[in-house]
């Protein structure tokens, strides 16, 4: 066999996973949850860090819920001139201003400075980018209900709220991510606990620790399920995705987020993060195609339809656009490249402060 056609294998396999995907990806069950006669009291958490677009709309999701229990929301900042506090304070919110850090990982240190104030039986923890329907509460309780479960987390497609690279940053997570998780939890490979929506018992939070001990790591979400399957607890994943506002302005801001993600995969599984590059055939056939590999142009067009059949079916599940399909070559070229440039970056930048990445996914503040 000559050598260029050893590079038809890895695009081969990248088509036959996408295709495979393409099948996982469906609509979510959209049957209403049953609660029971008991709504408990749930304490929303968000850690806020700058105005963000239409961050005011998205924290007014979590306030106009349909449940029947008292719900209070706590947004976090550390500086009393953040922008965020605009936001806040129009969503009803309480506010907890306090700039104590606890470790490298500025989100756990808002989170640690929120906890005292929770009164609910129920904490749900969300990203500040997150927007949900007004069943999203009803649901995560149901969920939560379910008997061995000790957290509930959720998946999410993107929305694009800054102009043209926010909205290729969307296609990201609806043709690239969502996908991948749908096929690691059908496969029983993902382990997800995202930071989309983390959602346990007050007890279940006070038996992990509280917030502090995930105060250097970079994927505190996915430390935090870590933490909850320890104690012999699930975490369920229920059948709706919520939505995750994009506001990248740049291809530069668009790399550094995806970066920081692609590191972060990494050092939780760094074997997975290589074979992740299989998820990638448009490009791999690409370079294929280009090396003269015999074949190259079917290998490329099929790849390239396949990626087109994933991307449709992953907007028709998430039942939105995230962008033009045109944009697709565009989108998996950068996708590629950032999963290139992940495998030996050692530094991710993330709201105004670099950090270098240890071992797994330990974090400290870059030295100048």
């Amino acid at each position: 066999m000559p050598l260029a056609a050893l590079l038809l294998i890895p695009p081969a396999l990248g088509i036959a996973y996408t295709l495979a995907a393409a099948m996982l990806t469906k609509r979510p069950d959209d049957a209403p949850p049953s609660l029971g006669p008991h709504a408990p009291s749930i304490t929303i958490l968000k850690p806020l860090h700058g105005a963000e677009p239409r961050l005011a709309d998205n924290l007014a999701t979590f306030m106009t819920q349909d449940y029947a229990g008292p719900v209070q929301m706590i947004c976090g900042v550390a500086h009393s001139r953040d922008p965020a506090i605009a936001a806040a304070h129009a969503a009803g919110a309480e506010l907890v201003v306090d700039p104590r850090r606890y470790g490298s990982n500025a989100k756990v240190s808002n989170l640690v400075n929120m906890s005292a104030a929770i009164r609910g039986e129920i904490v749900v923890l969300s990203d500040s980018d997150i927007a949900v329907a007004p069943d999203y509460l009803v649901r995560v309780v149901t969920a939560l209900g379910e008997p061995a479960v000790g957290a509930v987390t959720c998946l999410y497609a993107g929305r694009g709220d800054a102009g043209f690279w926010s909205r290729l940053a969307a296609a990201g997570i609806g043709w690239q991510f969502l996908p991948s998780v749908l096929v690691g939890l059908a496969t029983g490979r993902a382990r997800p606990c995202m930071g989309s929506t983390i959602a346990m018992r007050r007890d279940t939070l006070d038996a992990i620790g509280g917030f502090a001990r995930f105060a250097d790591r970079l994927a505190d979400d996915h430390a935090i399920g870590e933490a909850v399957r320890a104690l012999g607890l699930a975490i369920a994943v229920p059948r709706m995705i919520v939505t995750h506002g994009c506001d990248e302005a740049s291809l530069a801001a668009l790399f550094r987020h995806e970066l920081r993600w692609a590191v972060t995969v990494r050092g939780l599984d760094p074997a997975g993060h290589l074979g992740s590059a299989i998820t990638h055939p448009f490009p791999l056939a690409l370079i294929a195609l280009v090396c003269g590999a015999p074949g190259g142009w079917t290998v490329t067009v099929a790849a390239f339809a396949a990626r087109l059949l994933l991307a449709w079916r992953s907007d028709a599940a998430a039942a939105r656009r995230s962008a033009p399909l045109a944009l697709l070559p565009l989108r998996d070229l950068i996708s590629f490249s950032v999963f290139l440039a992940s495998v030996v970056a050692r530094r991710v930048e993330w709201r105004g402060s670099r950090l270098d990445v240890a071992r797994g996914d330990r974090i400290a503040e870059a030295r100048p």
